[in-house]
């Protein structure tokens, strides 16, 4: 009979290279989610094969090398950077007489870590019960042990099938208080779509700067750090911008390379919110080696969630640590801005960005001068009243001339409704992405 070991801090790693380019990158980022979750790496074990090995993962000799490092070091846990079977983690417990914890138990544990909302603890929860679920399959020997005492002997419920059900149980529970959830996030949503306010959400591999850049772009003081999975509950605010109606932006979770399914299911709540965005700002660590590969990985769960066809403009974050890049907007052949070069941490270049989203957000609107009739009284106070209204002045006739900043359609809704044709009234008209391009005070390519 068998019985799990305990769990501690003091940890061996595993990461086995199965032919994979960007193995000492996944290296790297390996040992920054093992440090997330608060474990002290006493040794690292690599190693290199062609297939996993069906009942260790690894193979025999290997699994030695572990198992004498687990004993030198009086480790308590060892961390595989893979995903491992039910019955390949039951054997490798057997085995090294440590607790055993593969990739997606790792996140998970982080994930357990970092939720601070009610939501937030239900998604994990969630996951982690979907995640155990397939442990029970193939369990513990003493799960197989059946129930005793009077009136209790005999065929009986098994340990492994009260288990399954009573987290069948509890999964049904959260399922349903989920629901509850994406129908209030839903509710939100449509509640915005009515009122057709724009909706931006920050996406982007994990630790690559969103909340810091949610703060510098909102105003607020959301928890940022330097570590993997910072921020894991949605966190929605009103933007202001240069030109144009407020927008809402949103701080989602980070992605990363093999992110489990278990999670992408648990957060779909969360998800929808990328999904159902106008707007998707990816935000990429411009100082990362590897941050084409990360942004490969970002668009990869995008489309996995439904979100890949959302339009999307790229925002280069940390330029402040790259001695050559500079902050800057980018723009296709068109004049349409793709790219923006910033610094969340020392705020260069996010003046510049919140004039590029309003000039995507707002695309109809336009600066121009108006000459308003003195008998054009009621027009002008309308206009005034909308605050669309930069500047007056008058001519020596008694006319008003007046600089708006405003949708183009909403106007010539207004000019008709006074009797007027745009052409009577118009001065000097241009795109307001013209004065965006011209106020963003950066270099522009």
């Amino acid at each position: 009979m068998f019985e799990r070991p305990p769990s501690g801090q003091a940890a061996v790693i595993v990461h086995i290279a199965f032919g994979l380019d960007e193995y000492a990158e996944a290296d790297r980022e390996f040992h920054e989610l093992v440090e997330s979750a608060g474990a002290e790496v006493l040794d690292h074990i690599g190693g290199s094969r062609r297939s996993p090995d069906p009942r260790y993962f690894v193979g025999g000799g290997k699994v030695d090398e572990i198992a004498a490092a687990v004993v030198d070091y009086k480790a308590e846990l060892v961390v595989f950077n893979h995903d491992l079977s039910p019955s390949q983690e039951r054997n490798l417990e057997k085995r090294l007489n440590a607790r055993v914890l593969d990739r997606a138990g790792l996140i998970l544990d982080i994930f357990a870590r970092r939720a601070r909302s009610h939501e937030g603890k239900l998604q994990v929860e969630l996951a982690q019960l979907r995640h155990l679920a397939t442990r029970l399959v193939r369990g513990w020997s003493h799960l197989e042990r059946q129930k005793g005492g009077i009136g209790l002997r005999g065929p009986g419920e098994t340990q492994l099938e009260t288990d399954r059900r009573l987290l069948n149980v509890r999964i049904k529970t959260l399922r349903e208080r989920l629901e509850k959830v994406l129908a209030r996030r839903e509710q939100g949503r449509a509640s915005r779509r009515r009122a057709e306010t724009p909706i931006v959400s920050l996406v982007g591999y994990t630790n690559a700067g969103k909340s810091t850049l949610f703060n510098r772009l909102t105003g607020e003081s959301i928890y940022a750090a330097d570590q993997l999975f910072a921020t894991l509950d949605p966190t929605l605010r009103q933007l202001e911008v240069p030109v144009g109606d407020p927008l809402i932006v949103a701080d989602t979770v980070g992605f990363i390379r093999d992110l489990p399914h278990e999670l992408v299911a648990a957060f779909r709540a969360t998800l929808e919110e990328t999904r159902d965005a106008d707007l998707l700002v990816h935000v990429i660590d411009a100082a990362d080696p590897e941050r084409r590969a990360h942004a490969a990985q970002v668009n990869q769960v995008l489309a996995e969630i439904g979100a890949g066809e959302v339009p999307q403009i790229e925002v280069f974050n940390k330029v402040d640590l790259l001695d050559d890049e500079t902050v800057r907007i980018e723009r296709d052949a068109h004049g349409a801005p793709v790219r923006v070069w910033v610094s969340a941490m020392t705020g260069d270049g996010v003046d510049a960005l919140r004039a590029v989203l309003a000039d995507i957000c707002n695309p109809d609107m336009v600066t121009g001068v108006l000459r308003v009739p003195a008998t054009a009284g009621r027009l002008r106070s309308r206009l005034f009243e909308l605050g669309v209204v930069d500047d007056e002045r008058y001519e020596s006739n008694g006319d008003a001339l007046l600089s708006v900043t405003a949708s183009e359609s909403d106007l010539a809704r207004l000019i008709e409704r006074a009797g007027l044709t745009v052409e009577d009234v118009l001065v000097q008209r241009r795109a307001a992405r013209m004065s965006v391009r011209e106020t963003s005070g950066t270099h522009i390519h």
